[in-house]
């Protein structure tokens, strides 16, 4: 029986819509997260933008994007933007065929377009505090329709180039970190530094309920990856978990040993770069990996942002450091630890032998780095020859929430 013609599988498709909603939970987390990380004046402007996300990208979702994602190939690039324009021809009986799980593709739809919305959502953090909405909303569009969608079609598409050359990306090593990370630090680059520079976060507690939400929301973002229900499913579960815990404690030890005093931001930041290393590789490598993982993931992305504030970079919220850094890095260590005895659709890495399977991965994770990097910067270029990008100095004291959105966060100084 074809996948095309096969029933609803209840629990398979129950578990993607409850993994669906935990990946758009995310994104109110990120904002959660972000927003507490800026000065207080800025706080609705970074939530507001991730919040954008959220409506836009289901805008351009539903009307080309899934279709550039996974309709009919293009040169392994992309897909044909009108196959599945404004999902036409989907209906209640259409059943996704990339594999045997029996979902509808409605759910396909639902899911991957939660992984569309978080990342641009992303790279708000590294220019937080100095960008124009109208700036933004163009870097929204432009940046998923060149960098997005085709880097899904690539790598998630069974006809997509990357996919075909062998190279394995469980749930957005590069897809989703690298790529928003590298987008990231074009627009720190382009754009320049703050005027008014605040590394201060004015509320630590909604920072810990942002982080909170995104952990809990990576279940549904690595464990659902596998679209289905099996112990693949529960492998990339449980090392989601393991990789977050062993890197924030890391980076909190890290922090400490270095003469500085434990602190619960360390903390909090080296359990995202865990989560953002472990990605790529969670359904692909066996337990005990995932300490490896989450260990140097801790160390990597600190050091990452070490070598940040030493450069001078004002990547605001250090969205390089802990995305571009920790993708890259997960890409590569699943280049080195896959295994198929933890899952046999997977490949062996470098440690089994797997050297050529190695090199794909790194070759891959540069090439996409790349031009996540060259086009971010070439588009900003682009967009401040058609609006002002950056706001100026006035506008940054004052606040981008009065300026921009004549809202405040804490009208009472509360």
């Amino acid at each position: 029986m074809s996948p095309a013609s096969m029933p609803i599988n209840i629990g398979n498709t129950a578990f993607m819509l409850l993994c669906a909603s935990l990946v758009m939970l995310m994104t109110p987390g990120l904002a959660f997260f972000y927003g507490g990380l800026v000065a207080r004046r800025n706080v609705l402007t970074i939530m507001m933008q991730s919040f954008m996300s959220l409506g836009w990208t289901t805008v351009l979702w539903y009307a080309f994007g899934y279709s550039m994602c996974f309709g009919p190939d293009w040169h392994g690039v992309v897909g044909n933007p009108l196959h599945y324009a404004f999902l036409h021809g989907i209906t209640l009986h259409t059943m996704f065929t990339g594999n045997d799980a029996g979902i509808p593709l409605v759910v396909h739809v639902a899911y991957q377009m939660m992984f569309a919305i978080i990342t641009p959502a992303l790279i708000t953090g590294a220019f937080a505090n100095r960008v124009t909405f109208k700036a933004y909303f163009l870097f929204l569009t432009g940046w998923l329709i060149f960098v997005y969608f085709p880097f899904v079609h690539m790598i998630w598409s069974p006809d997509g180039a990357l996919a075909k050359w062998g190279v394995l990306d469980f749930a957005g090593g590069i897809v989703v970190h690298a790529s928003a990370g590298f987008a990231a630090l074009a627009s720190v680059l382009f754009i320049g530094r703050r005027s008014v520079v605040e590394n201060q976060p004015h509320n630590i507690p909604l920072i810990a309920l942002g982080t909170g939400l995104l952990w809990f929301g990576w279940y549904g973002f690595n464990a659902g990856s596998e679209l289905r229900v099996d112990a693949v499913t529960a492998s990339a579960f449980l090392n989601t978990d393991i990789a977050a815990s062993f890197a924030a404690v890391t980076w909190l030890l890290l922090e400490w040993s270095r003469g500085h005093q434990p602190k619960f931001v360390g903390l909090l930041t080296g359990a995202v770069a865990g989560l953002a290393t472990i990605t790529p590789a969670a359904g692909y490598v066996s337990l005990t990996t995932a300490v490896v993982i989450g260990i140097l993931a801790g160390g990597v992305c600190y050091f990452a942002v070490a070598l940040k504030n030493r450069a001078g970079w004002d990547d605001a919220l250090d969205v390089w450091g802990v995305h571009g850094v920790g993708g890259f890095l997960g890409i590569c260590l699943l280049g080195v630890f896959a295994s198929k005895a933890w899952n046999s659709a997977g490949a062996d890495g470098l440690w089994l032998g797997g050297v050529g399977f190695f090199g794909k991965q790194v070759a891959a994770a540069i090439v996409c780095s790349a031009w996540a990097f060259a086009f971010t910067y070439g588009m900003l270029w682009l967009i401040s020859r058609i609006t002002l990008t950056k706001v100026d100095r006035a506008a940054e004291e004052r606040g981008l929430d009065a300026e921009l959105h004549g809202e405040v966060a804490y009208p009472l100084a509360v």
